[in-house]
Formats: structure tokens, sequence, C-alpha cells
């Protein structure tokens, strides 16, 4: 079990939790605390006017409700808001957000019944995950929409997807034993006010675009094997002078994967040799194209923005994003905009354009390999069959630059797009939700332009015949995919086995990591 509310969560507890399934344990500390935070608000607000709880909702919060309706006004806030459209989220982003928002609730500043939180562990805990569709929020006053799916289900209504099946809400609580959530002051309100929907999805882009980079690091290392290129662009002493820690990772990686390469060459043997100077055109190349030889200045500043996406979002999702913030230790309401979702969006733009350009490096990489004329050691297409006859990689060349053409098209960023609405109450407002969905498709995307072009440099490596020369991580690399995707002479259909080889890359945990 990984506990909630005795400490910080990190992206690791998170992944625990979101990606593994481990159960939730609430904190007896804590959930003291939110049974205090709680307790306060339900006598502080006793004949007093207090958004949210006997007032309208944003731009209709000057006008009271009356005493009798105030429970039902929570009721009324959390239906009206299920307004979503669009594709489901996956179970796994449904989990995330549930998450997010529990640990939100745990730093006891959100006047909840403990009810609440007992009844989102339940539902992480069975795996039960909201429908929550992935249009609708525009992330200023939080992730209404989607937020509110999940209160439709935490009242017992709406559906939820478990086991691979979309069922009734009250189908599975009954399953379970599960009692709905009743209403005590203003749970309606905490539930949909915040930024748990963006944040759990953007914790899950960050662990995704990782993987990416260790994947994009290494397919560079192997490319560099399979060209024979010079071992200095990536060596301590060149990337030592450029002051930048991602540049630096990314060296170090490479020099970890490759030393025991047996196809890398040293350029003091080969160039400096004082017999080349004779020659009018050198027949070796003095410098590799620049997705070969600048791949640590290009795959440096991806890594540093992971890293910056991380620590922001990992704040995020220790931090309490709700209003108005009930604060029982200074025993007051403190009213203000921490539900707005700038700091996830503006991070998701820049990693959504940071993996956009780590999928152009792999695609110019991939065409390297694939143009005869620029790469000068394998066949047109590395195709292993009959030329003009056979065909090799040159389909699948196609949905790697259209995909990647794809990604180009949706970096522009979601943060300066703020559209004006709920009668200009929400003038300003952040689409972090948007950018946290877009940067995941970017991050889809990617994985899929990465099977191609890991596909293709085994086929390379068959063709010059060097597995045995190869780094004994690309090797054991090479051993794991070829079952999945054979080596191939004659043309067949390779879209079955490229998603194979795209879940092998979405999954895989033990990879040579850039630290």
């Amino acid at each position: 079990m990984i506990q909630i509310g005795q400490s910080t969560l990190s992206l690791e507890d998170f992944a625990e939790l979101v990606i593994k399934h481990k159960e939730v344990a609430l904190d007896k500390a804590a959930m003291d605390k939110v049974k205090a935070n709680f307790e306060f608000l339900k006598k502080f607000s006793s004949n007093k006017l207090i958004y949210g709880i006997n007032t309208g909702f944003g731009p209709m919060a000057q006008y009271k409700v009356s005493e009798e309706n105030i429970l039902q006004l929570q009721y009324n806030l959390i239906r009206s808001h299920s307004s979503g459209s669009g594709k489901l989220m996956p179970p796994q982003l449904s989990r995330a957000l549930m998450v997010a928002r529990l640990n939100s609730f745990m730093q006891a500043y959100s006047g909840v019944h403990s009810e609440v939180i007992e009844l989102l562990q339940a539902m992480i805990n069975h795996d039960i995950c909201p429908c929550i569709y992935e249009h609708g929020g525009v992330g200023a006053s939080g992730d209404l929409v989607q937020l509110a799916h999940l209160g439709l289900v935490l009242i017992g209504e709406g559906e939820v997807q478990f086991e691979g099946g979309v069922y009734p809400t009250i189908e599975i609580f009954n399953r379970f034993n599960i009692k709905p959530l009743s209403i005590h002051i203003r749970e309606g309100l905490a539930i949909i006010n915040g930024t748990s929907a963006m944040t759990g999805i953007g914790l899950i882009n960050i662990i995704q675009a990782k993987k990416l980079l260790n994947w994009a690091v290494l397919f560079s290392a192997m490319i560099n094997e399979v060209v024979q290129a010079f071992d200095d662009h990536y060596s301590h002493e060149l990337n030592i002078v450029k002051h930048h820690k991602g540049q630096n990772a990314v060296a170090t990686t490479m020099r970890e994967i490759l030393k025991d390469s047996k196809m890398i060459r040293d350029r003091s043997e080969h160039l400096y040799n004082p017999d080349n100077l004779d020659q009018e055109v050198f027949e070796d190349k003095v410098q590799e194209y620049y997705s070969l030889r600048c791949v640590t200045q290009v795959l440096g500043p991806i890594y540093d923005t992971i890293a910056q996406a991380e620590n922001v979002l990992v704040n995020e999702l220790n931090s309490v994003n709700d209003n108005p913030v009930i604060d029982h230790v200074n025993h007051n309401i403190f009213h203000g905009g921490n539900f707005h979702g700038d700091y996830v969006s503006l991070e998701m733009d820049k990693l959504k354009i940071a993996i956009t350009k780590l999928s152009m490096l792999c695609e110019r990489q991939l065409n390297y390999l694939l143009n005869n004329k620029l790469n000068q050691k394998l066949p047109p297409f590395v195709n292993l069959g009959v030329l003009g006859f056979n065909f090799g990689m040159q389909g699948m060349q196609f949905t790697a630059t259209s995909t990647v053409a794809e990604n180009q098209t949706m970096s522009f960023p979601m943060y300066v797009h703020s559209i004006p609405n709920n009668n200009d109450n929400q003038d300003i407002v952040s689409m972090g939700c948007n950018a946290a969905l877009m940067t995941k498709r970017v991050i889809d995307n990617s994985f899929e332009v990465l099977a191609i072009h890991l596909v293709t440099i085994l086929q390379a490596i068959d063709y010059i015949e060097c597995h045995d020369r190869l780094a004994s991580v690309s090797m054991s690399l090479y051993d794991r995919v070829r079952p999945i995707f054979p080596k191939f002479v004659e043309d067949k259909a390779p879209y079955k086995n490229m998603a194979l080889v795209k879940d092998f890359l979405e999954n895989s945990d033990n990879i040579i990591a850039v630290k």
C-alpha cells in the first residue's frame, strides 16, 4: 500500500498507485486533521455568508441560497456540470484523477466530510473508475466538468468503467457494499473545484515522456553503432564545456550504453592518421549529420523540460487547489483562485513541444537510415529483399512522417488560448486539461514513430550482420524485440506487429534510464 497524507507524494508513489495499482492507505494523523477541518467549517459557517455554501456559484454568487436548499445546491452543482462530451478518458486517467483529488483533500483545507475521502479510497482500491469525458474543462475554476463527472459517481449516479466494461455506478457500488456520498456542507463544490484532472493526466504524461526520452537516447546510440560513428560527439570532454544538466546526462547515458560496443570508432585511430592527408576527397565522413552528431544538444533540453514539468506537477499534486480555502488552524476562510490551472497548462505545453522535437529527431534518424544516398551503407529503405520488387520499410516511413507532422501541428500552445466564459467571470482561463490531453496525444503518437524507428534499426543490424559487435545493451534490446517483430525479407502487412512493438515500448520498465 501507499500511504496518503503522511508525507509528500512523489512521482514514483503516484506511478505505484496509478500504473501498478497499489492500494491506498489513509494516514490517521492526516484524517484527524480532515475531521477537525470539517468541524471547524460546520461551526464557522453558521450565520455567515460564505461563497459556495449559502450563495450561488461563479457570477451567480450574489444570490443567497435559503437554509433549506443549501444541501440540494451541492447536488445541483454536480449534476448541472456533468456535461462532458467526446471520448471517454481511459480508466488509467480516471484513476490518476482520483488519486490527485484524494491527495488534495488530505491536505485538510477543503472542509469535506471524511466520507468523501473514504469513498475515494474504496473506488481506487477496487479499481472503480468514473466515466469522465475529454471535452468540457477550461481549467480556470479547476477542471469543473471532468470533476463533476467524478462527483456524479460519488453520489451514486452516472456510470463507471470496471473490468473492461461500462456499468451504472450504483450496480458496481452495490456489488462492493459501497454507500454513495451524502452531502454534508460543501462537498459538491470541493469535488469539482480543483486541478486534479489536468494534474493526474499531466503526471501520466511525464512518466511516459521519461520512457520516450530513454528510448530515444538508446536508439540514438544504436544508430551511431550501425553507421560506425566516431565517439567524440558524446564524449565527456566535449559535453562538459556546455553547462546544461540535460545535455551532460544524455551524453553520460550514451557513453554507458556504448562502452562495450565494437562498432563505434575512435577518431584518433582513424581520421587523425597522417596517411589520410594524402587524400583529396575523404571517403570517411569527417563529421556525421546533425541527427546523429547533435543528439546530446537536441535531447538535453528535452531532459531538462521533463524535469521541470515533474517538479511543477508534483508540487501541484501535493497542493490545495480548492476555493475557498478552509483554514482551521488560523480560524478563517480565504477566497481566491488556487483552482486556476496555469502552472499545469504551461508545463504541459512545454512538454508537448519538447516531445514533438524528440519525434522529429527520431524521424530524421529514420530518414537517414532509409536514404541510401545519405548513409551510403544500407540499401534503399533498408530493403532486405529484391530492390524494385520488394519494399522494405518504405510503407512504414509514410506513417512516421505523417504522425510527426500531426505532432508539429498540435504543438501550438493551449496556455495562450484563453477564451473568456461564465458570463465573463472566468475572463482568463488556463485550458489546462486540454493542454494535458493534447500532450498525451503527442506522446502516444511519438511511441508510434519510435516503434517504426526501432524496427528500422533492427533491419539495418541484420543487413550489416553486426549483432555480435553491438554494445551489450543494444544486443539485449535486439534480442527482446526480434521475437515481437521478426526480421522480414518478403513483403507482409506490418501493422499488427508494429502495434505490439509500440505496446512493448510503452510498457517496458527495464530501460537504461537517463539520470
